[in-house]
């Protein structure tokens, strides 16, 4: 060998790190990511909302507020009037002059220009909107941001487009409002969900009294301020926050035509027994226990990626979650043990931060029956699962948390949890899953994960559910119906359907 020649030295191998400093590789492998917080200065909270009732808002009768607490800090945001059945009167007073002096009588054209001017002004003012969903409902940013609001918007869009078009919708029909629709909305959806209820409404010529959960009544009382912006004429929306006993008025009050309400079942049965006997239209939209089936011949990752997706990343806060997991025998090692892994790169925490994957639960209340749940699972006997990730030491946060080794009778499998729980079952043969499937009060929503066409035709159509998704999840449109079986509620909203509950057709 030359004397100039040397031997090389080793070369120390290290792992790859990105040259932005916004993230690092901790000792499990995976990617830690530096805070991203969504900067909230633009954003204007008053101390004190009223009621919008006549198009301006006006305090209380009883000059009761009542506080809306921030899940993330547990520390009140702002407060809130409380609706009682004076003020509830004032709404459908407000909503009929409006309904019999302008809003029915004018042309569909014209309607259809301010639920349009609502839906560019949603658009205009969306990352406020998506910030205090956010800050209000303590859902991750990014969902409010990419779901919530662009989805409001389109549903606005869209029955914008069917206003004067309803000849086209009821062929050979005549289309004619009912009158006021009184609404009530939950809060996993706030915004959403009064799109949904709305937008329909004003389209078909109707007048609205909504009235929003009381834990997240920020941004319908923000939509408020569009309607006034928009000129859409005096007392065609209403807006009156409060509990129980606010819907409670609305449900029973004479001068209310039609009741669409969003929410649990068991309220879902009190609403229908009180309209027994009534002539008011009624579409109730309730709780859910949805069944994710997944067959061996089913693209896996993409699976486990659309399983966490219908559960976690929402905190199981939807109606439709897929919180029952079906897996067939011979993949079933393999998709817990890659849930697993999946868990644990998820990220709990401040909602506003944009690297949050699992924001907080809505409200003590809440977060309290979630825990309650998961004593009774282990109590029942099932294996528990939790993600290792570490928590905000204030606020309502909950790891994601899986089941195994349950069954059918189980409380945990039946039983809605709305939070961010999954339960895990396997099955052998398509009717075992099918079966399975179908033994629960609820029939809301599904999914069907199979490479088979075939099979995804065959299962979907004998799941009695309202809604099933094929190798995807929580996929939703304005132009697509929504609504369950069972005990999941009565009635379509979203789509052509969505404007039938609206209606009588002559």
């Amino acid at each position: 060998m030359a004397d100039d020649q040397q031997t090389a030295e080793p070369v120390e191998e290290k792992p790859f790190k990105p040259s932005s400093p916004s993230s690092k590789l901790n000792f499990d492998g995976f990617w830690e990511y530096n805070d991203a917080p969504q900067s909230t200065d633009s954003i204007e909270i008053k101390d004190q909302y009223d009621l919008f009732i006549g198009g301006e808002f006006v305090a209380p009768e009883k000059d009761r507020y009542f506080d809306s607490v921030n899940p993330t800090t547990e520390e009140p945001l702002t407060s809130f009037a409380e609706a009682t059945q004076q003020d509830v009167d004032k709404a459908v007073k407000a909503a009929r002059k409006a309904f019999t002096k302008s809003w029915s009588t004018l042309e569909a054209k014209e309607r259809g220009k301010y639920i349009f001017r609502l839906a560019r002004l949603i658009q205009e003012r969306a990352r406020e909107f998506a910030i205090l969903e956010s800050m209000d409902g303590g859902k991750p940013i990014r969902e409010s941001r990419d779901v919530d609001v662009p989805l409001a918007a389109a549903h606005f869009f869209y029955y914008a487009g069917w206003a004067d078009k309803l000849d086209y919708a009821f062929p050979g029909k005549k289309a004619e409002p009912l009158g006021v629709a009184g609404q009530i909305i939950p809060w996993n959806f706030p915004l959403l969900m009064l799109a949904w209820k709305i937008a329909p409404a004003l389209a078909t010529g109707n007048t609205v009294v909504l009235k929003p959960a009381e834990t997240t009544s920020l941004t319908a009382l923000k939509f408020a301020e569009l309607c006034r912006d928009a000129g859409l004429p005096e007392g065609v929306v209403n807006i009156v926050t409060g509990a129980g006993q606010t819907g409670s008025a609305i449900v029973n009050h004479d001068g209310v035509d039609k009741i669409a309400f969003t929410g649990s079942t068991e309220v879902g049965k009190i609403i229908k027994k009180s309209l027994a006997g009534t002539d008011k239209r009624y579409t109730l939209e309730l709780g859910g226990k949805g069944p994710n089936i997944i067959f061996e011949d089913a693209p896996v990752d993409q699976a486990v990626e659309g399983i966490i997706n219908a559960i976690f990343f929402n905190q199981g806060h939807v109606c439709c979650a897929g919180s029952r997991l079906f897996v067939q025998e011979g993949i079933a090692d393999k998709v817990v043990q890659k849930l697993r892994d999946r868990m644990e790169t998820l990220i709990v925490g401040d909602p506003l931060d944009k690297n949050t994957d699992i924001g907080a639960i809505n409200s003590e209340q809440q977060y309290n029956k979630i825990n309650e749940y998961l004593e009774l699972g282990v109590s029942e006997g099932a294996d528990m699962y939790q993600a290792s990730c570490e928590l905000p030491e204030k606020g309502y946060f909950c790891r994601p948390t899986l089941f195994t080794n349950v069954g059918q009778s189980n409380r945990i499998v039946q039983e809605e949890i709305f939070g961010p729980v999954l339960t895990i079952q396997t099955f052998r043969t398509a009717q075992e899953g099918i079966d399975k499937a179908n033994n629960t009060p609820y029939g809301l929503a599904g999914g069907v994960w199979t490479d088979k066409g075939s099979k995804i035709f065959n299962v979907s159509g004998k799941i009695r559910n309202g809604v099933v998704w094929a190798n995807t999840y929580n996929q939703f449109d304005p132009t697509s119906p929504f609504g369950g079986y069972k005990e999941s509620g009565e009635g379509r909203e979203g789509g052509l359907q969505g404007l039938y509950p609206y209606v009588k057709l002559k």
